[in-house]
């Protein structure tokens, strides 16, 4: 196996488990760790929707994916940095 198929397959692995346990952080009220949960997920997005868009012209997806990592990164930093 490749150094790609390796990242497409931890990719299908990281999204949903960084994602989900970060909104589970933020609904159990640990906002400062659901960010950072989410924030580790967000390479994994923006590779997979990065591929939808070369592959399937999936623009929107891709763009979605950019401004959530924005935000997510603004989270962190208004914790850590802001606070």
């Amino acid at each position: 196996m490749n150094r790609i198929q390796f990242f497409d397959r931890s990719s299908q692995i990281a999204i949903p488990l960084f994602t989900l346990s970060g909104i589970l952080a933020i609904s159990l009220k640990h906002p400062a760790l659901g960010l950072v949960l989410n924030l580790t997920a967000q390479p994994f997005w923006i590779y997979s929707t990065w591929k939808s868009y070369k592959k399937a012209g999936q623009i929107g997806m891709f763009i979605n994916t950019i401004v959530m990592t924005l935000i997510t990164v603004f989270g962190v930093l208004n914790y850590w940095v802001f606070s």
